[in-house]
């Protein structure tokens, strides 16, 4: 299968690297003055994996998408729709486009896949690819357990026969809606675990764990998707990578913010977090822990005070 990643940031170059490793003919694109493309393509190299020579990579746009069965697209979130605009003047039919990025726009609430669909026709299968894991570790050899979902069932089929390996097992998604939301928001609940972090107050995860899948299940409902959904790799499978690992943006830029510190990278959270917000006001669910990371990231309310709130003060119901 030809394969073209477009997006060689630190999920998309290892997707490059793990595709040409268990036999696909891959190709990484990137921007022709991105640092991470810039290495990539003079050293074959980044600071988890060496590339090999089987590997196309390349700044043409057009050439990487006319040599393409499947597109792979992995860059920030809140970029999707610019760049799509970009990517919809090529000929786009017959192809393949897999989302391998979690979030929600900002400004809409929409989905990811329902951005790329307002592009392209009915002729070009859209799918996702989420679920836990950190490059860092698969690129150890640690395996993990992952999911693929589609509208289109003999998409779905495909995909997970054409890239299951011993590294990763896929899973057959059957809610697109609960999967796209549910790996989108775990980022946020990443956010509020790493400010327990800050606090000293990571005992507490596990209430974070039960309560966040809750909430978010709630939404996932609303929105038309099932709640079970919130309980499954693409969200609360995915905490052990969001929540705890060394290596989740999220969790340390949530850690960070509460110590006064700058966090550099990228935490899709924070962005995700602000489109929960306007999703629980215009499906009318109450999402109390999404609530308080806006409103601590905002700076309306200390982190102290929010958790406590959360967690330590208030008296509710279970379920």
């Amino acid at each position: 299968m030809n394969i073209t990643l477009l997006g060689c940031g630190r999920w998309g170059s290892f997707i490059g690297w793990y595709l040409d490793k268990i036999g696909h003919n891959v190709t990484i694109w990137g921007l022709p003055d991105a640092p991470q493309f810039i290495e990539l393509k003079t050293t074959r190299k980044n600071n988890m994996l060496t590339f090999r020579e089987s590997i196309k990579i390349t700044d043409d746009l057009e050439q990487a998408v006319s040599s393409a069965d499947v597109l792979i697209i992995s860059i920030s979130s809140q970029a999707l729709r610019s760049f799509m605009r970009t990517l919809s003047t090529l000929p786009l039919e017959g192809k393949r486009i897999v989302l391998c990025m979690k979030g929600i726009e900002v400004s809409t609430g929409k989905r990811l896949t329902e951005i790329v669909e307002e592009f392209v026709t009915d002729k070009t299968q859209v799918g996702i690819w989420v679920g836990p894991g950190h490059p860092q570790d698969f690129s150890n050899g640690i395996p993990n357990c992952m999911v693929i979902d589609s509208r289109h069932t003999d998409f779905k089929s495909d995909l997970i026969k054409e890239f299951s390996s011993e590294l990763i097992r896929f899973y057959v998604g059957k809610d697109l809606i609960g999967n796209e939301i549910g790996a989108a928001a775990k980022n946020t609940i990443g956010i509020a675990a790493g400010m327990l972090d800050g606090l000293t107050l990571s005992s507490l995860k596990g209430a974070l764990m039960s309560r966040g899948t809750r909430e978010i299940s709630r939404l996932i409902k609303a929105m038309g998707g099932s709640e079970l959904s919130a309980y499954g790799l693409c969200h609360l499978g995915d905490y052990e990578a969001t929540l705890f690992s060394q290596y989740s943006h999220n969790r340390r830029f949530g850690e960070m913010l509460v110590k006064g510190e700058k966090f550099e990278l990228l935490a899709e959270g924070v962005d995700t977090t602000k489109a929960l917000v306007y999703l629980g006001k215009t499906y009318n669910v109450d999402l109390p822990i999404c609530n308080t990371v806006n409103n601590v990231i905002k700076g309306t309310i200390t982190p102290k005070d929010g958790l406590s709130e959360l967690f330590l003060r208030s008296i509710k119901e279970e379920f």
